[in-house]
């Protein structure tokens, strides 16, 4: 991690945004106390690197806000992305010395951090932190599996209502499931970014959004803010039920 990128004020947890769904979501008023004492917030505009493969994780923490890739760079300098990290989702692993995949801020992102020893120490002595920590690594391994079979077996238009979904179901936590209705969301990637992540090429992408659009799916707001006049149309056709 870059210890030069700049430290942010600090805030009140009470007020933060993902506290509800983060790896503190369960903890009671002593052991917020206990966080917030050893959290500070470092920021990285899109683009830059919060971590490369192979480096000391000094630090574990939660995304508070903006979106960043995880990444593996292959032998022959090819780049795979192998997941998104948003708003409320775990950096680093407890008891991991290094870093295994790169970590790359592709929207302006916040982060809050924890020093890795210290945060150890806690898991150990609070049941709280460990039990969540591990309802949220099987939520990311339950993602895997559907990742997978995404990638393996969904046409693309499949795969883009998918991807969709996913960010209609990461945007309404903490809420009801929303099956119905119209929802309004924000893209977190690029279409560029979105081709590379689904196994695509760019025109396939574009292709399918416009035909999306066309056919009343979506409705488009520039290229990045989509409005979902029926979500359980567009839920259809990911070639899922609704989890």
């Amino acid at each position: 991690m870059d210890l030069q990128t700049p430290l942010i004020k600090d805030r009140n947890c009470s007020s933060c945004p993902i506290r509800h769904r983060a790896v503190c979501a369960t903890c009671d008023d002593d052991e917020i106390v206990t966080l917030d004492a050893m959290k500070y917030y470092r920021s990285f505009d899109a683009g830059q690197p919060i971590m490369w493969a192979g480096d000391r994780m000094a630090f574990v923490g939660s995304v508070v806000s903006g979106t960043a890739t995880i990444e593996r760079l292959m032998e022959d300098g090819r780049k795979q992305t192998m997941g998104l990290l948003l708003p409320s989702d775990f950096i680093g692993r407890p008891g991991r010395d290094t870093a295994t995949y790169d970590v790359t801020a592709i929207t302006d992102v916040t982060l809050c951090c924890f020093r890795r020893d210290s945060f150890e120490k806690m898991v150990a002595q609070t049941p709280h932190i460990s039990q969540r920590m591990l309802e949220m690594a099987l939520d990311e391994l339950d993602a895997a599996r559907d990742w997978m079979l995404l990638l393996g077996r969904k046409t693309a238009r499949e795969k883009i209502a998918t991807f969709l979904m996913m960010i209609v179901r990461r945007s309404t936590e903490g809420e009801a499931v929303l099956t119905t209705g119209s929802k309004q969301i924000t893209l977190p990637l690029t279409r560029e970014a979105m081709a590379d992540y689904m196994g695509l090429t760019l025109e396939t992408v574009s292709r399918q959004f416009s035909k999306l659009r066309k056919e009343g799916m979506i409705v488009m707001d520039g290229k990045r803010d989509i409005t979902i006049p029926d979500v359980e149309a567009l839920q259809a056709e990911t070639g899922s039920d609704l989890s």
